[in-house]
């Protein structure tokens, strides 16, 4: 490891699975620009940060200027692959048993997304189209916001060129794959009396939350407990590199001070296909 200052900190909450896997997909791209990087956590469950060390090669130039968050923020926001005729989508019924299609990140680095062929941890049902939501959600991560994790706002589907100019219609809400556990919270129509859907209503997430959470799986998962649909996931607070947070995550191998929490992908509609992460309770601690 070399010494160094840390380059970017983060506020984080560790009990939400969400934002940890989110931390994760930023590690991933933090490594990838920035080969080297390293990252861990730091502070209690509720207040926590998450750090990341990273070093700009020789050849960059302003290489005076380390990796800024803001620079991160806006590669994540740049994160491009092909959407093809993935677009729309909604929650309605679906065949969730379809063949995987991966998602190829083609710019400005290079990774194979297909993670959720794991059903215990996808939330969205198959007629949500992960394509359209991803690209939706990259785009309205805001890269001047120093807490990209509580950055909360309505998302709807992205202005293509060719509609830039013209006169504009409505835009479709695009609702999130429901990582954030406090979206989660109040989605079912039990939670709040009503079902926001036939108002229109506004619906607002947390775009960063969404969709560096679904880059940070590919790498960082979870693993099952014996309750169906409940899984756990271990914060680390060693400072390490990219290569070993997967069996770190999801408890393999441990390092000292690590601990685990433990959430559940429940059920958030009546139809029984769409879930949601919820939030994490404190499982163990590892002192190795």
């Amino acid at each position: 490891m070399r010494n160094g200052t840390v380059t970017i900190s983060i506020p984080v909450d560790v009990t939400n699975p969400g934002q940890f896997f989110a931390c994760c997909g930023l590690f991933e791209l933090a490594d990838r620009l920035w080969p080297g990087a390293e990252a861990w956590f730091k502070g209690d469950a509720a207040h926590s940060e998450f750090q990341i060390m990273a070093w700009k090669s020789q050849s960059d130039v302003n290489t005076d200027d380390g990796p800024t968050l803001r620079e991160l923020l806006s590669n994540a926001r740049a994160l491009r692959f092909d959407i093809g005729n993935d677009e729309g989508g909604s929650d309605g019924e679906g065949d969730d048993d379809s063949p995987l299609d991966p998602i190829a990140i083609q710019s400005p680095v290079q990774m194979i997304l297909d993670w959720w062929s794991d059903k215990s941890i996808k939330p969205w049902a198959g007629s949500m189209k992960e394509r359209s939501i991803l690209d939706a959600m990259l785009r309205a991560i805001d890269p001047a916001n120093p807490d990209p994790m509580n950055d909360t706002k309505p998302v709807f589907d992205p202005v293509g060129p060719m509609e830039a100019g013209r006169r504009a219609k409505k835009l479709k809400k695009k609702e999130p794959f429901y990582f954030d556990c406090r979206r989660g919270s109040n989605a079912h129509p039990l939670d709040s009396g009503f079902s926001p859907d036939p108002h229109q209503l506004r619906s607002y997430c947390f775009p960063a939350v969404e969709a560096m959470c679904f880059v940070g799986l590919q790498r960082a998962r979870p693993a099952p407990t014996d309750v169906p649909n409940q899984s756990t996931y271990t914060v680390w607070t060693t400072r390490l590199s990219v290569n070993v947070i997967g069996p770190i995550a999801c408890g393999m191998a441990g390092v000292s001070g690590s601990s685990a929490f433990t959430f559940d992908n429940f059920f958030r509609t009546d139809q029984r296909k769409h879930k949601s992460y919820s939030r994490a309770t404190r499982a163990r601690s590892n002192n190795a």
